[in-house]
């Protein structure tokens, strides 16, 4: 009899691919990522007895753990086959102890690519599962648990509810309250440019413009207008000679294959998406993707990571891609190979297409939006990155006139070489005016047209944008690949930093907490201690660090703190300023403040109880839009019969001048920051307080949820003469078990014409009901 074998993945997406590549002899199931975890009512960990770790099954997962527990007692082999990372060994040691699996049951198998060939290759050569690793994860674990659930509470008590502290997050929210201040304190200073316009004394007399550089070989800066006027005198009347001429060929290198901080970076750059988003796509991607002709398949390599590594085969691969679609001069003499940074873990190849020969444009009918511009990213910057440099014609010239020299330079692409297939981005756009040059010789004399002054002022450093914060703590060694995106969500989320446009901005709460941890607990506040706090854990993962010891290091001065801190602040509320908005009360004139409420922050009147005026903000939800891939925003619309206010949630282009770019979706369900794990779709939670199962609106998806089974009790109220209809979400009651019960025998005798009605109806997320305004109303209204 054959053996039966049972393979442990973490996502459905991820079991149908890797399904397809094993035979009959196995069976491929989704845990769908922790089912053991330190439990979320209590610390769940004792202090006592050295940090021992109290792990309970995850609650809801209980059928999960049942199934899986009756394949694995069936098997004769459990293949243990999470992601290949701190979090993913975790994951399957919880697995293990689980479901009771011996040694020699129990195996370990990783995948960096979700291929036939790397995922037969790993099932033939398993592992035993790697105890640093494991040990490396329950020390963040824990510490994160110690800092939240013993500073948390603090924090309610002493600035408001609701808010938290971590190891990782407070550094990131002191990093944007420090470019704040930064940028505050800030003084800009005067300066001036100059420039020579002049005119060559060949026969078409080309014109161009030369900056003014210094005097007597020295550069001197003009700081005034006066200073400018003074060379503009001692030059208006001498000759203006060309004083050399060098011609050079300057050559640019490609940049190198995508880490997970780079892909984050470049992906909100490029394509405007937040790093948490830009990891969900690239999961998708990783775990699989159905494409006609292949079936499901994995198009990348897997994608957290800080190495620049590619393998022989790899290279070998895209050698020959290259040479047959570009040509022998797009290929270098010497294949390029990169070298990780000095701390980096490097686990795991660069990010990388898994096939190079699947173009994005072969793809494109078989991914979503957002797949197709993350897939080319990752595809254009992996085929750049083994391609021949750029060349560039650069000319510098270099005219004097009575001892002052101006310089000018012009450079023209010679040989396209990378980027013919890709450039990287910039976080700051800057204005470079390269004007074009005639055919200057040494010694030509030039005629002066006139001078160009321009009067300018020093910039503060730019506040930062997801893609520079990422980088910022990827150069400081705060943090890791699988930590950054969290952390960014987890400061935004909190409201401790707000996004203006691209840009983070600290929020007075923000600044009241930094205030706080940088008094109270100036270790977890401090950047360098983070970063050795990482650097410890990275020692625990090699073997060379116990990983309790780590606990037991922190945990002792991190006590003496807290007790500080609480006998310091004994009586003490820390009231947190208002932030004034340049919206003025219609009711009483006063500036209206920023306050946060539960569902949000919103616009209200400093003058309560006085004066009850508020009106809302225009929020960003999590998720984007299932039509466009847009934003999704939370908006309300006010009844101009019953002046009710209703909020609804729409796409950010639905007010959007460029008809192509507009888009009409609409809907009263809520989104959620989880997206549906077998689609990718972002789901939806229908509207009102308590807890509201997510569900998926994508009715080709096979855990699409039909409008009438997402539980919406209706009541309908009775209208009476020359009164509005009150609103559903007003209307709606917890139905009786009776009620219920009934209404799923009805909804049983629904005939099939009407399900499909109803699904018709629920394409875009719409709730039709009359009793709500419709979304082009609602949508106008906004």
């Amino acid at each position: 009899m054959a053996n039966h074998s049972l393979v442990i993945v973490e996502s459905p997406a991820k079991a149908k691919t890797i399904g397809k590549y094993l035979g009959k002899d196995f069976e491929v199931k989704a845990c769908m990522g922790h089912l053991r975890d330190l439990p979320k009512s209590t610390i769940g960990v004792d202090v006592e007895k050295d940090f021992e770790p109290v792990y309970k099954p995850i609650k809801g997962k209980e059928d999960i753990i049942s199934d899986l527990k009756k394949s694995a007692k069936a098997a004769d082999t459990v293949y243990l086959a999470t992601d290949p990372d701190r979090e993913g060994e975790a994951i399957s040691w919880h697995l293990k102890q689980l479901l009771n699996l011996p040694d020699d049951k129990a195996k370990r198998v990783t995948f960096n690519e979700i291929t036939k060939k790397v995922v037969q290759e790993s099932i033939r050569e398993p592992r035993e599962i790697d105890q640093n690793l494991v040990d490396a994860q329950q020390a963040r674990r824990i510490l994160d648990r110690l800092v939240g659930y013993e500073l948390s509470p603090l924090l309610w008590k002493k600035i408001r509810r609701g808010l938290s502290a971590g190891r990782v997050q407070s550094v990131a929210t002191r990093m944007v309250d420090d470019r704040e201040r930064e940028i505050e304190a800030f003084q800009p200073e005067e300066y001036w440019t100059l420039d020579a316009n002049l005119l060559g004394s060949d026969v078409k007399k080309v014109p161009f413009a030369a900056r003014y550089h210094g005097k007597n070989g020295k550069k001197a800066e003009l700081k005034s207008a006066e200073e400018v006027e003074a060379v503009v005198e001692e030059t208006k009347n001498a000759v203006f000679t060309v004083k050399s001429v060098k011609r050079t060929d300057k050559q640019r290198s490609p940049s190198p294959p995508f880490t997970t901080s780079t892909m984050q970076q470049e992906a909100s750059r490029k394509l405007s998406m937040t790093p948490r988003r830009t990891m969900a796509i690239a999961q998708q991607l990783y775990e699989g993707v159905d494409i006609e002709g292949e079936g499901t398949v994995g198009l990348i390599t897997y994608m957290r990571t800080d190495s620049l590594r590619i393998s022989e085969e790899a290279l070998a691969d895209a050698k020959t891609f290259i040479l047959g679609r570009y040509g022998a001069a797009y290929y270098p003499a010497q294949t390029h190979r990169y070298k990780a940074k000095a701390n980096a873990q490097d686990a795991h190849e660069a990010i990388r297409p898994s096939n190079v020969n699947w173009t994005p444009e072969m793809l494109k009918k078989d991914l979503t939006g957002e797949q197709y511009r993350l897939y080319r990213l990752i595809w254009s910057r992996y085929v750049a990155c083994q391609m021949a440099n750029a060349v560039y014609d650069s000319v510098a010239v270099e005219i004097e006139a009575n001892s002052h020299s101006f310089r000018a330079s012009s450079s023209s692409l010679k040989f396209s070489g990378y980027t013919a297939v890709y450039e990287e981005g910039k976080d700051e756009e800057k204005e470079e005016k390269e004007s074009p040059l005639p055919a200057l010789q040494e010694g030509e004399t030039l005629t002066l047209k006139d001078f160009s002054r321009d009067q300018h002022f020093t910039q503060p450093p730019a506040h930062y944008t997801d893609a520079t914060l990422i980088r910022a703590m990827e150069e400081q060694g705060i943090g890791r690949p699988s930590t950054y995106a969290p952390t960014v969500s987890t400061i935004l989320d909190r409201e401790y930093v707000i996004k203006e446009g691209k840009y983070l901005r600290i929020t007075n709460l923000g600044r009241v907490v930094t205030e706080l941890m940088k008094d109270k607990f100036t270790d977890i506040a401090d950047t360098k201690f983070t970063a050795h706090m990482e650097q410890r854990l990275d020692s625990v993962e090699e073997g060379t660090t116990p990983w309790k010891g780590v606990l037991r290091d922190f945990y002792g001065d991190f006590e003496e703190h807290l007790k500080q801190a609480e006998q310091d602040l004994e009586g003490v509320r820390i009231k947190v300023p208002d932030e004034v908005s340049e919206e003025v009360c219609p009711e009483c004139g006063r500036n209206l403040v920023v306050k946060s409420g539960r569902f949000g922050r919103f616009l209200a009147c400093p003058g309560y109880p006085e004066c009850s005026f508020t009106m809302p903000l225009v929020v960003e939800m999590p998720g984007r839009c299932p039509k466009c891939g847009g934003r999704i925003m939370k908006r309300t619309g006010t009844s101009k019969k019953t002046n009710k206010q209703y909020t609804y949630y729409c796409c950010e282009h639905t007010n959007s001048k460029d008809e192509a770019e507009k888009c009409d979706f609409m809907t009263w369900d809520v989104p959620v920051k989880d997206d549906c794990p077998v689609c990718g779709h972002t789901m939806f939670k229908k509207a009102g307080k308590g807890f509201k199962k997510p569900f998926c609106i994508n009715e080709a998806c096979s855990n699409f949820l039909p409008e009438e089974k997402r539980g919406y009790p209706r009541k309908p109220a009775e209208k009476k003469e020359g009164e509005e209809p009150v609103p559903e979400t007003q209307a709606e009651k917890k139905p009786t078990k009776k009620t219920a019960a009934k209404k799923t025998t009805a909804a049983k005798k629904t005939t099939a014409a009407k399900k499909t009605t109803a699904a018709k109806k629920t394409t875009t997320g719409k709730k039709t009901a009359a009793k709500k305004p419709t979304a082009k109303k609602a949508a106008e209204k906004a």
